[in-house]
């Protein structure tokens, strides 16, 4: 695919496609022609890159555990320092936060969705026909 496909279907400008291609988060084939080709994979791990950057990761980390993400088996021992190390703790356990508090955020409104739902039946109830 073209990278104005895959812009399109993952919200992400091609500026920034290019960008993740330079720091290695993505890998791109050429066509003969010299165009970039975009496999239908790169919908998935462009999401996946855009995910880990919310959530407050570095490029430089990115590159590192994208492997792992569909490979375990990828883990780059050699690039594993303590500081590595101690920077994604930090970022797992601020992940583990951010989950617990978008589950009470999503239990609440769903809690408060079904109330309205109930208050909509009693109020068709209510009315004489």
């Amino acid at each position: 695919m073209r990278i104005g496909e895959l812009a399109e279907r993952t919200a992400t400008s091609p500026r920034l496609l290019r960008y993740y291609e330079e720091q290695g988060l993505i890998r791109v084939d050429r066509s003969a022609n010299g165009y970039r080709d975009y496999d239908e994979a790169l919908v998935d791990q462009v999401a996946h890159i855009r995910g880990l950057l919310d959530a407050g990761l570095s490029t430089r980390i990115i590159r590192q555990i994208l492997p792992c993400l569909n490979e375990p088996s990828e883990i780059h021992f050699a690039d594993a320092t303590p500081d590595i190390i101690a920077t994604l703790e930090g970022h797992r356990d601020r992940l583990a936060e951010r989950i617990a508090l978008l589950t009470r955020n999503h239990d609440a409104i769903a809690e408060y969705v079904g109330s309205l739902k109930q208050c909509a039946l009693g109020v068709e109830r209510a009315v004489p026909a």
